[in-house]
């Protein structure tokens, strides 16, 4: 793929083409353990069956910013980002007992028929733990075996380390702050440590380092990707409870339900004055939300103005990373693709 023809559908159906013939190819593997193992296969292929591909992305234009032409080794490099976000995912779901992703249910309720009569009532949970688990060690192989030189790889090979420790980080904080009184800062480090370092920053430093990228340029691409990647979470926030479930294929109950310490439940208790919070406190102790009380929520986040505030978050930091991205110096093609994948990633339809 020439630099002047890029195509992020393009992009997407190769990295789509390799991430589903070699996860079947693994799944095959596991089912031929035992016919028991299907159900579990199955949720393998199911965990990478969708998504926008934009960690591939931001790490193929890591690899093509820092003056690599375009590779096929490359491409598989850069899929093995979407098989970390498959078993975050995973994980995600779990944690948060979350009932759908993508329109579909998650990996730990589709596996219950597998266990169905089994003595120990959280045996799909476990089941769908451990299939994260294996998304997580196939990305590793995916990745060291994409077919790029050993030492491009062994160059890259420590920031893989950062990433996993980073991810855990910020889920560990997730569950630490849930329940707790709300508070910005606290939601963003957990935004930024959660969400924002693996989706862009990580990505881009993983491809440019492939690359051979001078610290300088890895510089500029951590100052462009930390706060994208905040956006790119604090749209989905927005997504999470304003959204539409047809459209962003998730539960719009989820953050309600489960108290998760977003940036927007944590303005809205910022800014609430003393009844408010009262009033917040009856609504989010309930346990699953009916209609009606997710509504309550809702009208008093728009009452204070809370989501307009989170979407002024997101227009200054898909700012912030703009003005990164004019100081780097990249090729044309590169700046264009990285400023469309700027606009992907944070404007979002509800």
């Amino acid at each position: 793929m020439a630099a002047e023809r890029w195509s992020a559908a393009g992009f997407r159906t190769r990295v789509e083409q390799v991430l589903h013939a070699f996860v079947a190819q693994e799944a095959d593997l596991l089912a031929e353990v035992d016919p028991a193992l299907g159900p579990v296969a199955d949720q393998l292929e199911s965990a990478v069956a969708d998504g926008k591909r934009l960690r591939a992305a931001f790490c193929y234009w890591g690899w093509r910013a820092a003056g690599q032409p375009d590779s096929d080794a490359l491409v598989r490099a850069a899929a093995s980002m979407e098989l970390v976000h498959a078993a975050a995912v995973v994980h995600d779901d779990l944690i948060d007992d979350s009932p759908l992703r993508h329109g579909r249910p998650t990996a730990h309720l589709a596996l219950r028929g597998a266990v169905a009569g089994h003595p120990r009532p959280a045996a799909a949970r476990s089941l769908a733990m451990l299939v994260g688990d294996l998304l997580m060690s196939l990305a590793g192989q995916l990745f060291a075996t994409c077919g790029l030189p050993a030492a491009y790889l062994g160059r890259a090979r420590p920031l893989w380390s950062l990433l996993a420790r980073e991810l855990i980080a910020g889920e560990c904080l997730e569950i630490l702050h849930t329940g707790a009184v709300p508070d910005t800062t606290a939601s963003l480090k957990v935004i930024r440590y959660k969400t924002a370092k693996y989706t862009v920053e990580q990505p881009l430093l993983i491809g440019g380092t492939l690359a051979g990228a001078g610290e300088r340029l890895r510089a500029g691409y951590s100052a462009y990707g930390l706060p994208l990647g905040e956006a790119f979470q604090l749209r989905d926030d927005l997504l999470g409870l304003f959204g539409d479930p047809e459209r962003t294929g998730k539960a719009d109950t989820d953050d309600v339900r489960g108290r998760r310490p977003t940036a927007l439940l944590a303005e809205t208790w910022r800014i609430a004055g003393a009844d408010e919070r009262e009033r917040l406190r009856g609504l989010l102790g309930r346990g699953e939300p009916d209609r009606a009380g997710l509504d309550a929520v809702r009208e008093v986040m728009h009452r204070l103005g809370a989501p307009d505030r989170v979407e002024n978050m997101i227009s200054a930091r898909v700012a912030e990373a703009l003005d990164a991205l004019r100081d780097l110096d990249v090729s044309a093609c590169a700046a264009d693709a990285l400023a469309e994948l700027a606009h992907t990633a944070t404007v979002r339809p509800y």
